[in-house]
């Protein structure tokens, strides 16, 4: 499939800066009105704004299939510019695109998207309220919004937030009302609860022990059966941050899932994290003939391949996809999310840029040429992560050609915990339901 066929399939996704229609009616009160009108119309709009929560979705006349998602921060005399850090909703390199407007005369900031109604997404904002005004130069003016969203924090009028991975603040998140459900989202101490347990894990393979998180299902000291087994990638951040426990003992308590085992090794840090995932041989001998060994010692856990699943995100998706490749004997199902598929052995610099891809990614031509394996593969990736879906169409069809059983799921949204949270459910499902 050619990049071009991949992107204009889902032009209906892209962000479209308009002005919504909560603002443009405050505009148009606020043409006419005299200084008590103009201060009595912009308090009760921000009354409005509070009790309707932030950012502010709105229908579009004509346009059933869109919303209007208007973002809004309250300035005061000191603020200069506002900036709108929305994953994968602006581009990097002219973030001067991201800066929000100032209804005159107010204290209203804004800027409104037209979005595909299944868009969910997080975000965070900054406020530059320095002495200095900003600079008219564009590089000059994006070197110092560059700085500015360094500080960018979670929108205080919008309560609901995901952890940031490295970073001191969550971000804020927002779903549009053709999102996919969650239902399995806010159940706690509604359902049968299992166990999350951190242990220190002797790791030759990578030259030092690592901390690994194990989930273990409600009642497993009950039932001698072996558990099906997920290993995934960034435990740090899928139990020490975002209580996938909790996900996971409600899925198991509704029949989506059968009660399985999770096994999820520390990142330790970002420098570790480069270093040693992506197709790295030794995390995968780590996983393989360490961690997993390791945990059958102490629980009744399968070594069916059919019933271990490998799973990550990101670089964890390339670690996933090349456990899946080296050791199927081990991993039969592979749950890729986003993978990054610009990467390729050799030296890579961390704070550089990615290697750039010409023709097919480096593992997509590694696949094509090898003798398939038994394993089942996975692939989830967003309509906002730009070159990485027509990467992961790519290695779909590559897959496919070489005789593998695969799928690929799309969701709107971009490089994104907020999306990966929900796709990782309905991979594992897909690969561990009952019915699979």
């Amino acid at each position: 499939m050619t990049v071009v066929t991949v992107r204009t399939r889902h032009r209906d996704a892209l962000p479209v800066r308009i002005t919504g229609p909560r603002v443009a009616r405050l505009v148009d009160e606020l043409a006419t009105a005299d200084e008590t009108r103009r201060t009595a119309l912009t308090e009760a709009f921000w009354d409005e704004v509070e009790r309707l929560g932030t950012p502010l979705v709105e229908e579009l006349a004509g346009e059933p299939a869109h919303r209007a998602v208007t973002f809004l921060w309250r300035g005061h005399r000191a603020t200069r510019q506002v900036l709108l850090h929305a994953n994968r909703l602006g581009d990097r390199e002219r973030l001067a695109g991201s800066l929000l407007e100032r209804v005159p005369g107010t204290d209203v900031w804004h800027l409104c998207l037209r979005l595909r109604a299944d868009h969910r997404g997080s975000y965070r904002m900054a406020a530059d309220i320095t002495p200095k005004a900003p600079p008219t130069a564009p590089d000059a003016l994006q070197d110092r919004l560059r700085a500015l969203s360094a500080h960018a924090a979670p929108d205080p009028l919008n309560p609901r937030t995901v952890p940031s991975r490295w970073d001191a603040f969550p971000s804020s998140v927002f779903a549009l009302p053709e999102a996919p459900a969650e239902p399995w989202a806010g159940r706690r101490g509604m359902v049968p609860a299992g166990r999350v347990e951190r242990h220190r894990i002797t790791a030759r393979s990578l030259g030092e022990p690592r901390d690994t998180w194990v989930y273990l299902p409600p009642g497993h000291r009950d039932d001698g059966s072996p558990l099906p087994v997920a290993v995934l990638t960034d435990g740090d951040m899928w139990f020490g941050r975002l209580d996938l426990g909790a996900t996971l003992d409600a899925l198991i308590a509704d029949g989506a899932l059968p009660p399985l085992a999770v096994l999820a090794p520390h990142a330790v840090d970002r420098h570790s994290r480069w270093l040693e995932l992506g197709a790295r041989d030794d995390f995968v001998a780590f996983l393989a003939d360490e961690l997993l060994p390791w945990a059958a010692g102490r629980w009744p856990l399968t070594t069916d391949p059919r019933r271990t699943v490998v799973a990550g995100q990101s670089l964890g998706a390339m670690t996933a996809l090349h456990a899946g490749f080296l050791r199927p004997e081990r991993f039969g199902n592979v749950l890729a999310q986003s993978p990054s598929l610009w990467w390729r052995p050799g030296p890579l610099a961390r704070n550089g840029p990615k290697p750039r891809v010409i023709g097919p990614p480096w593992l997509v031509t590694r696949l094509a040429r090898s003798a398939p394996r038994p394993l089942t593969v996975h692939l989830d990736v967003g309509l906002h992560e730009g070159v990485m879906v027509d990467h992961s169409h790519a290695l779909h069809q590559a897959l496919r050609a070489a005789g593998y059983r695969v799928t690929l799921d799309e969701f709107n949204g971009g490089h994104d915990y907020a999306c990966w949270h929900g796709a990782l459910v309905a991979g594992l499902v897909r690969l561990l339901g009952r019915t699979s």
